[in-house]
């Protein structure tokens, strides 16, 4: 079934007026974190990670509204060119480098599996001009992991970017045919 949802698209410019909703998204889609002792998703936390991204020169967000009620939400941003820290999973490393983070896709509870992720998904990725575009997987959702993969993606290699964060499958769309390492 598939609800027919307002997609609404938000730039820097738009950055502080949207960041409660990301939050409050957040909150509900992890709202049994505090339960499960999972700290790097509480709430404190994830607000650094809305400002730093909603911070960034490009950052783009598309929040998925079901009447007045946001539902889920995508964002990212470019990654700085010469930075592209997914590279060293990669032998050879392809020669294009223009790369777009997708840091969060984040579906409410009460909209999943009603086909909102590929939405968002969609909207956010397909008129980025970056050939490439790369995200983390926490290793312990493979369904997850396995939804990205029917979208292009590849995993790479993984990462614990902090001491304290899950290990994260690291994949990329768009990669030609290449070896990992």
């Amino acid at each position: 079934m598939t609800v027919p949802y307002t997609l609404t698209h938000y730039g820097p410019e738009q950055a502080a007026r949207i960041r409660q909703i990301l939050l409050d998204v957040h909150a509900d889609a992890y709202s049994d974190a505090a339960e499960t002792g999972d700290r790097f998703h509480d709430q404190e936390r994830f607000a650094w990670f809305v400002y730093h991204w909603s911070a960034l020169p490009g950052f783009a967000c598309i929040i998925a509204y079901d009447g007045e009620e946001p539902a889920g939400y995508a964002y990212g941003a470019p990654a700085v060119d010469g930075r592209e820290w997914w590279r060293a999973h990669l032998s050879p490393a392809p020669e294009q480098t223009a790369t777009s983070s997708l840091s969060e896709l984040m579906v409410r509870p009460k909209w999943r599996k009603t086909g909102l992720a590929d939405q968002l998904h969609t909207t956010l990725v397909a008129p980025r001009p970056e050939p490439l575009t790369v995200l983390l997987v926490d290793t312990t959702h493979p369904r997850v992991q396995a939804l990205y993969e029917t979208w292009g993606y590849r995993k790479v290699g993984e990462q614990q970017p902090f001491a304290d964060s899950p290990l994260y499958a690291v994949m990329v769309r768009g990669l030609p045919g290449v070896q990992t390492v």
